[in-house]
């Protein structure tokens, strides 16, 4: 007896599916439109081909933000990672003060990526910023709107307050989802505390921390908010990235065929690394299995 399908159900998926094609798939053609075109306005536009994509791939200007831009998510990664889980591992594992920790550590998460931006700007002025107005005091010179390592400093230290709880909240979640035999076993063989976090703890954590890794890696290679409001991409192009860049480009210079290249190999570099750790991620599932 031939089994009978009922397809009503496509009907629920049916406005997401609209909802995406409006939000995602119809802009991403508009931007392959424009890749493949030139235009001089009144909406007239010429075939150009492939050579805004020849053009930014022999762009010294573009490899120099993709320089910074990894430059940048490799620190991020450095610093938030082991951050995070050295966090997660000295929060309390139960009762009140988890609580407490786990709100505390939730607030950065709730700030707007422009109100970060703001906080940090002012925070970091001399004239009128704590942080700024006590380096100066002890006779630090600190500037980020001139030199180059303070803008540097300013920006990762900033993206560290604002996402290394995320990464502390993920890790959390790993550890309390270990069963207490495993540490009453630790306990009975007399191991020490680097082979409970070696053996048990870290293993066990691998999963939640390679998302974290994928969310983090994600976010800070799109970033653009923070770091903007903060330099504006300054002093000179020291902390232009690849989205700030990407916007002079657009909106800066209007030259639409070459961001529109820019803007879609940006895309495929963060969905093929993206890949690379999703597929990590699943190999490690797998082994744990």
């Amino acid at each position: 007896m031939e089994k009978t399908v009922n397809q009503k159900a496509w009907f629920l998926v049916l406005p997401v599916l609209i909802l995406v094609a409006f939000s995602a798939v119809i802009p991403l053609m508009t931007v392959v439109n424009y890749s493949v075109q030139d235009t001089f306005g009144n909406n007239q536009f010429f075939w150009a081909g492939l050579e805004w994509f020849d053009e930014m791939l022999h762009s010294e200007r573009m490899w120099d933000a993709l320089g910074r831009q990894l430059l940048f998510s490799g620190i991020i990664l450095a610093i938030e990672i082991p951050l995070g889980v050295f966090v997660a591992l000295n929060m309390p594992k139960s009762g009140f003060w988890s609580s407490l920790c786990l709100v505390l550590m939730s607030l950065p998460l709730l700030i707007p990526w422009n109100v970060v931006g703001t906080i940090w700007q002012i925070f970091g002025r001399v004239d009128i910023g704590l942080l700024g107005h006590t380096l100066d005091a002890l006779g630090i010179d600190y500037n980020y709107t001139q030199d180059t390592l303070a803008a540097w400093v300013t920006i990762v230290v900033m993206d560290v307050w604002h996402w290394t709880s995320l990464v502390a909240l993920l890790a959390f979640a790993g550890l309390k989802s270990i069963p207490d035999a495993f540490y009453q076993a630790a306990k009975i063989d007399q191991a020490s505390r680097w082979k409970v976090f070696r053996y048990i703890e870290l293993p066990k954590m691998m999963g939640v921390l390679m998302i974290a890794i994928l969310l983090r890696f994600m976010d800070s290679f799109m970033i653009y908010t923070e770091p903007f409001v903060v330099t504006g991409g300054g002093p000179g192009n020291a902390t232009t990235l690849l989205s700030i860049d990407l916007v002079k480009m657009a909106l800066g210079q209007f030259d639409l065929g070459p961001a529109a290249a820019f803007s879609i190999m940006y895309f495929l570099v963060i969905l093929l690394i993206s890949w690379v750790f999703y597929t990590v991620m699943t190999t490690i599932d797998r082994r744990e299995g």
